[in-house]
């Protein structure tokens, strides 16, 4: 192959992975042209043509509202070029306009095993998980794309509604989340057994009322509440429940003990705000 044809030929196949298929027919056909007796050009130039002709009738298809015609159409595209991110985040758009979202799910792994922290692919799965109510899964997408995507607010608020889901199917109250007060109150060791054991992370505060360090760190207790909706957080008054405080052998208050799916992570006693938040980050995340 003459090198000027290879430099085209490389383009074309960057253009197809990253989706701008009209350029990579463009690339591809500079290429036949540099070196036209070249029969694996010719053989590439085909299978471009035929991946950029499989997208375009899909997306028109799709425009129509023809989701099934369009997957058919995004799924002839993949038999020739399998590892194409940007057909399978398009398939699986197609699968989620028919509700079937465990197949959505199955074409966004795929586009992002090719291509992580795609955020087309990203959006698409973490809007199937919500279908489907696996709410922990949805938050998981939601924060990386949060990341990704800074200043997007509907990204911010799809998180936040999520998380607020997710709090919701473990039982704790939401109604009044953006105040703060979010904190479960545990009186029972069955009602701790069951709160702490629950799938995610469960941050548990020993506190005594009238204790003034208590008093004085559960304002930034609340802070956590609203920054951390996904994390389960839990208050036991030692002196109303001494049988909770003594199996898990508080010895002082305030006393921080942070759970994961029932397994006790981190204790913290009188933890400053930025050791209790790094904690709370860490094993929330």
């Amino acid at each position: 192959m003459l090198s000027s044809s290879y430099l085209h030929i490389v383009r074309a196949q960057i253009d197809v992975a990253l989706g701008r298929f009209d350029s990579a027919v463009a690339s591809a056909e500079k290429a036949k042209q540099s070196d036209h007796v070249n029969i694996d050009i010719s053989k590439i130039l085909n299978n471009v043509r035929l991946v950029a002709r499989a997208r375009a009738q899909g997306n028109e298809l799709f425009n129509q509202g023809k989701f099934a015609e369009a997957c058919i159409a995004y799924g002839e595209g993949l038999m020739y070029d399998p590892s194409n991110s940007v057909l399978y985040c398009n398939r699986a758009a197609c699968r989620s306009k028919l509700g079937q979202w465990e197949r959505s799910i199955d074409d966004c792994n795929e586009a992002l095993k090719i291509k992580p922290n795609y955020t087309k692919a990203l959006l698409r799965r973490a809007e199937s998980y919500e279908k489907l109510e696996r709410w922990a899964e949805s938050v998981r997408d939601y924060e990386v794309l949060k990341n990704e995507l800074p200043g997007d607010a509907k990204v911010a608020e799809a998180l936040l509604q999520a998380q607020l889901a997710l709090k919701k199917s473990r039982g704790f109250d939401t109604w009044n989340v953006k105040s703060g007060e979010q904190i479960k109150v545990i009186t029972g060791m069955d009602q701790f057994h069951a709160a702490i054991t629950l799938p995610g992370v469960s941050v548990v505060h020993f506190m005594v009322a009238s204790n003034q360090h208590c008093t004085e760190i559960s304002p930034f207790v609340n802070v956590l509440c609203n920054r951390y909706p996904s994390v389960n957080f839990l208050k036991v008054d030692v002196n109303e429940s001494p049988v909770v405080s003594k199996m898990e052998n508080v010895k002082a208050v305030p006393t921080f003990m942070i759970y994961k799916n029932g397994i006790k992570m981190k204790e913290m006693i009188c933890p400053t705000h930025q050791m209790l938040e790094f904690s709370v980050r860490h094993y929330g995340m």
